[in-house]
């Protein structure tokens, strides 16, 4: 079969989750489309497709969803639209089901999908006009073929709900990751001492050239946590920003902390090796990690869902020992919001950096968690791990992928 697969352009989560899946469905003749950060996600890790094709415009879109068989969208709302708009099978994929802020009640929202399936989705732009983004994800999981929701809290009580408006196919799947590249990683303590995971960064706000404080921060801060943990020998900084020429290397008295991009085979060993791991409290660094046994040290957020993934562990040692930017910085106030949330932080760290006084406190505050995160013994992360895996553990993906999507005879049989 032709399976085509998209995810939504917003840091490299929803575009790693994509490259785990595809992985799975080998075999199909498996078809990438995207823009902007989950294209190039996806063409550093071409390997895991078939094709990867930019989306131009709505005509390309349009003629990859014809030719596909199935359609396969990772938090990409309109993709699925789109597909079953197109009498296409479809299969959403979304991490943050119990991130979606709802203004609607979920009945008007299932009152609106059964009026745009009443009209085959002809119209349906118009028939879901007024759902916000964040009601519209809500919306895919009634319309699509089915649906699979990572494990997280909240997410039980979300699929419950979608199961009692009539979306009959809404499962529950543990972390999505790619466990092939987890295969024969090597031993904690043979990296660099230090990995800092600063993510795709991109989303509906933030670039690598726009709205790029919290860059900015990280490009000031990383020398000085240098001059400040002379321990740390060994420096890898990675994240999306990062990529090609922007690619870069700092160093201090013959120590040297290098800023790249890696390919996901690449950096999967390099967290697996990473004496002390750093990472923004996205879901897929955090599943990541715990499916290498790390512990890692949460960094501030970048945007609001950061704080919400943090707020939902409170209590867990992972949460306890994350640095956040209520605790760095003077008079910050973040409005509970996707957007707002976001562009206040950016606001925010802004000011970070434009005021010494400001730099100097988040300085200490940094060296404050590092020295503690740093302190914990074998035990102490091995217990944060094992914290994270009983709240987070669900039933296997790539188990419920194989059950949801039609598989080749001959990968079957090789299985």
């Amino acid at each position: 079969m032709r399976i085509l697969l998209g995810a939504q352009s917003c840091g490299f989560g929803p575009a790693a989750k994509l490259t785990a899946i595809s992985r799975v469905l080998d075999g199909h003749h498996r078809v990438c489309v995207g823009t902007t950060v989950a294209e190039d996600f996806a063409r550093r890790n071409a390997d895991a497709f078939d094709e990867v094709i930019e989306i131009t415009d709505r005509d390309v879109l349009h003629s990859q969803i014809m030719s596909a068989d199935w359609v396969v969208s990772v938090m990409d709302a309109d993709l699925v639209f789109r597909a079953v708009a197109a009498g296409r099978s479809v299969l959403l994929v979304d991490s943050l089901l119990a991130f979606w802020k709802l203004d609607k009640s979920p009945e008007r929202i299932a009152e609106l999908c059964e009026r745009a399936l009443r009209s085959r989705f002809s119209a349906w732009e118009h028939d879901l006009a007024e759902l916000s983004s964040h009601e519209r994800m809500y919306a895919a999981h009634i319309v699509a073929d089915a649906s699979m929701a990572q494990v997280f809290p909240g997410t039980a009580e979300r699929a419950a709900t979608l199961h009692a408006l009539g979306a009959a196919r809404v499962f529950l799947a543990g972390p999505i990751v790619d466990e092939s590249a987890l295969v024969d990683s090597p031993h904690e303590g043979d990296g660099v001492d230090l990995l800092i995971n600063t993510g795709g960064f991109k989303n509906f706000l933030l670039d690598y050239h726009h709205h790029n404080a919290y860059l900015s921060l990280m490009a000031r801060w990383v020398p000085d946590l240098m001059a400040d943990w002379p321990q740390f020998g060994s420096i890898l900084v990675c994240g999306g920003s990062y990529g090609g020429t922007r690619a870069t290397s700092v160093s201090r008295e013959g120590r040297v902390a290098v800023f790249r991009c890696l390919h996901q085979r690449s950096f999967i060993p390099a967290v697996a090796s990473a004496r002390h791991y750093l990472a923004t409290p996205g879901l897929t660094a955090i599943h990541e990690a715990l499916l290498l046994g790390r512990f890692p040290m949460a960094l501030p957020e970048q945007h609001y869902g950061h704080i919400c993934n943090l707020t939902a562990l409170k209590g867990l040692l992972f949460e306890r020992h994350g640095a956040r930017f209520a605790e760095l910085i003077k008079d910050y106030e973040v409005p509970a919001d996707d957007f707002d949330g976001t562009a206040a932080i950016v606001r925010h760290v802004g000011r970070v950096i434009e005021d010494q006084e400001a730099y100097a406190r988040f300085r200490r505050g940094m060296n404050e968690r590092v020295e503690a995160y740093v302190a914990l013994d074998a035990a102490a992360r091995a217990e944060g791990v094992a914290e994270l895996r009983s709240l987070l553990r669900g039933p296997s993906f790539s188990a419920l992928l194989t059950q949801l999507v039609p598989m080749p005879a001959d990968h079957l049989v090789r299985d």
